[in-house]
This record gives C-alpha cells, structure tokens and sequence, in this order.
C-alpha cells in the first residue's frame, strides 16, 4: 500500500487515502500511456477529421474508454494500435451521429417556417435521435437500416427487402430485432 494525496476541490479538503500499489501501477501505466501518445493520437485525428476541436474530443473520448479498461493496459504490446482501434470505433458513431444531426436538419429546412419547432424542441429531438441511435448501435448495419427503414420512411417489408436484397421473411426478423434491441435499451 502507499498513500496518496487526494484533493475534494469542490471544500479544498486535502487528506491522505491508501491506495493498493497495483491500483497506482494501473494508474501509471494509463499516465505514462497518456503522455507518450496523446499528442500523436490528436494528430491523427485530427488528419481523419479535419478539425482540431472534433480531433481533441475524440482523443479525450479514447483515454476515457481506455481507463475504463485498464487492467489491458500492462499487456499492450503496440499502443498506438490499440489506440487507433478505439479512435476508429469513436470516429465511426461521432460521423454517424453527424450524420443523423444533418438529416434532421435537412429535413427542417425543407419544413414551412410555421410548423418548425422552437430551439428547445430541436435540442430535445436531437437528444432524443441521438439516445435511440445509441439504442440501435448494437445491430449490424442491415438489421439497423431495415428497422429504420420501416420506423422513418414507413417502407413496407417488401420494399425493404427489395432495397437490401433479402427476403421479406428477413426484413421481418430484423424489425423485431430491432424491436427487442430498443425494449432491451429502455427496460
């Protein structure tokens, strides 16, 4: 055991806490992977992205799934592989989530002025886009675009089938899928 200072800003209380040497080993190696690579990962990045400000989201998104799974951290034999493969995942929902965003918004600009909703309204539909994407996440693409083909465009089976090229017993399959992952989400 060794102990550390801990700091509670929010009363500047400072008091000392033991703190196991494997946890602090933990805590080193996310440190000391930090440090080497943050820099390189925001750069890359930003390269994919084009933009600095989503870059540094990003890279901070990446180190907090990456202390999420620490106990992976002492075994990682190439780091900026590692790194990159959760940077890929993260980039993957932020374009996706990008894109929904803009699809509404394509979708209210085409909308009469009169029947538009208020900026609070459009915050809490984005809100309420982005949770129900989250939802969906989880599903291969085509059990998610059956589904979503069915709830937003009110396409019939059929015609979903003949979009994706499956049979019509499929797409129903994929729908219920995409049912039980949404119930499952919110249960």
């Amino acid at each position: 055991m060794r102990l550390i200072s801990i700091c509670d800003c929010s009363k500047l209380d400072i008091r000392e806490a033991a703190v196991p040497n494997s946890a602090l080993l933990t805590g080193d190696a996310v440190h000391t992977l930090y440090s080497k690579h943050h820099g390189w990962l925001h750069n890359w990045l930003r390269a994919k992205l084009g933009n600095s400000f989503d870059a540094a989201d990003l890279a901070q998104d990446t180190f907090i799934r990456v202390l999420r799974h620490r106990q992976e951290i002492e075994a990682l034999r190439e780091p900026r592989a590692y790194l990159t493969a959760i940077a890929k995942r993260l980039m993957l929902n932020h374009h996706r989530r990008r894109a929904l965003e803009q699809a509404y918004l394509d979708a209210l600009a085409v909308m009469p002025p009169a029947l538009a909703p208020s900026v609070e309204q459009r915050l809490l539909i984005l809100e309420a886009l982005h949770e129900i994407d989250e939802m969906l996440s989880g599903l291969p693409g085509p059990v998610r675009e059956a589904f979503l083909l069915a709830q937003l465009e009110g396409l019939s089976h059929g015609e979903i089938a003949a979009r994706l090229d499956v049979s019509a017993r499929t797409v129903h399959r994929y729908i219920a899928r995409g049912y039980e992952q949404c119930i499952m989400a919110v249960a």
